[in-house]
């Protein structure tokens, strides 16, 4: 198994056990250790086509790419401080 497709295990993961809209790839990899396939925001492609490879869908896809980021900020940007 190669790095890309362990990224896609953890999504994998996390969408099986907390469900698809709990799951997210951000793009701040300061302190993180990411495969250097990955390497940077330019390797998210190849995790999504691992997960298209897989059966996720345009619509799961969508929300792990930045729906549920969108409404994650949303959320908490309209709560009261």
């Amino acid at each position: 198994m190669g790095p890309i497709a362990a990224v896609a295990d953890h999504v994998e993961y996390v969408a099986d056990r907390a469900g698809i809209d709990h799951v997210g790839l951000g793009s701040d990899f300061d302190g993180a250790t990411v495969p250097d396939e990955v390497g940077d925001v330019t390797g998210l492609p190849a995790v999504l086509a691992a997960l298209e490879h897989r059966g996720f869908d345009d619509e799961d896809l969508a929300k792990v790419a930045r729906e549920n980021w969108r409404r994650v900020l949303s959320e908490a940007w309209a709560a009261p401080r």
